[in-house]
């Protein structure tokens, strides 16, 4: 479409139905006069091949038309030669990076496409998913995990695990909503759970276990006391996931290691002698060194070539 076209009605439209979201191609079914727009005076309207809503042009289309009819450029030489200088240092690293990224994407649909085949609202994450449907539809792959797809081949590529923290930081976070979920179900549980004991007799009937209680007279059911079969998976959760105490570094023996390691040391009654004995150690060594000092400045000053060479040099007479 070019610019002077504006003045004039268009031959075809894209629209867009509000009922079934669907976009669409075709010519005009209605063209209404629009005075008051001054980039282009026509309104354009037409059913849905879906649903059969009348619907008007796409918003993004018209929006397009308005930003073609505002669009400037350079006219003389002089002016196009200076938007050519633009260009200059183009692509950087990142667009290059941007460019590869899409390439592969491209090349890598196919792939995606046998484990995850364009199928629009027919996964678990499409309640979510954000992509027009009908874009989609047309995608040989599911762009969602195309993009999960990449991401890891290109973190394993570049063997660099930083393009994957997004996404083990969203998984992460719902692993720790899970074990948040099963600690509450076990503590409003109970950590046990108490069944009543029985049997199968040869009938095939249920036997309830029961015992009579000769205090009271009465006839009471024995019960089997079992751990929360939760406990297991909570256990199993806080293990792989390094959320345990020594993982997280909160254990009294993790924390005195690393005390240790900065350069404090844990008084104690096992270490309080032995910082005395290294005291007392160290004020003997320093007495010893400033006797042997002594001695050796003694035997310097008796020393005859010392002296014969001060008194050469005019140092003693």
């Amino acid at each position: 479409m070019n610019k002077s076209d504006l003045s004039e009605s268009l031959d075809k439209v894209t629209f867009r139905c509000s009922k079934c979201r669907h976009n669409f191609e075709c010519m005009p079914a209605e063209i209404t006069d629009d005075p008051e727009c001054e980039w282009h005076p026509y309104r354009y309207s037409a059913p849905c091949p879906k649903c059969g809503e009348m619907c008007g042009q796409a918003p993004f289309h018209r929006n397009l038309m308005k930003a073609w009819s505002k669009a400037t450029g350079p006219v003389t030489a002089a002016g196009k030669a200076a938007v050519s200088k633009n260009l200059s240092g183009h692509p950087t690293p990142e667009e290059a990076k941007r460019t590869r990224f899409n390439a592969l994407k491209h090349g890598m649909n196919a792939r995606v496409a046998r484990y995850f085949p364009s199928k629009p609202d027919g996964y678990p994450a499409c309640k979510s998913c954000q992509i027009d449907r009908d874009f989609c539809r047309s995608q040989p792959a599911c762009q969602q995990q195309t993009q999960l797809f990449m991401l890891h081949h290109a973190a394993f590529e570049q063997r660099d695990p930083k393009h994957l923290t997004p996404i083990y930081s969203e998984i992460q976070s719902a692993i720790t909503a899970i074990v948040q979920q099963v600690l509450q179900t076990i503590i409003a549980d109970g950590v046990t759970l108490r069944s009543p004991a029985w049997k199968l007799d040869k009938d095939g009937n249920v036997v309830i276990g029961e015992y009579l209680d000769y205090e009271t007279g009465e006839m009471k059911v024995i019960y089997e006391v079992n751990a929360h079969p939760l406990l297991r998976s909570l256990q199993d959760f806080l293990s792989k996931n390094g959320m345990s105490l020594a993982d997280m570094g909160m254990t009294p023996k993790v924390i005195q290691d690393e005390e240790e390691k900065l350069g404090n040391l844990v008084v104690n009654d096992s270490n309080q002698q032995s910082l005395l004995e290294y005291q007392n150690r160290s004020a003997a060594a320093i007495e010893r060194l400033a006797n042997l000092a002594e001695k050796a400045n003694a035997r310097r000053d008796k020393d005859p070539v010392l002296i014969e060479y001060r008194q050469q040099n005019g140092e003693e007479k």
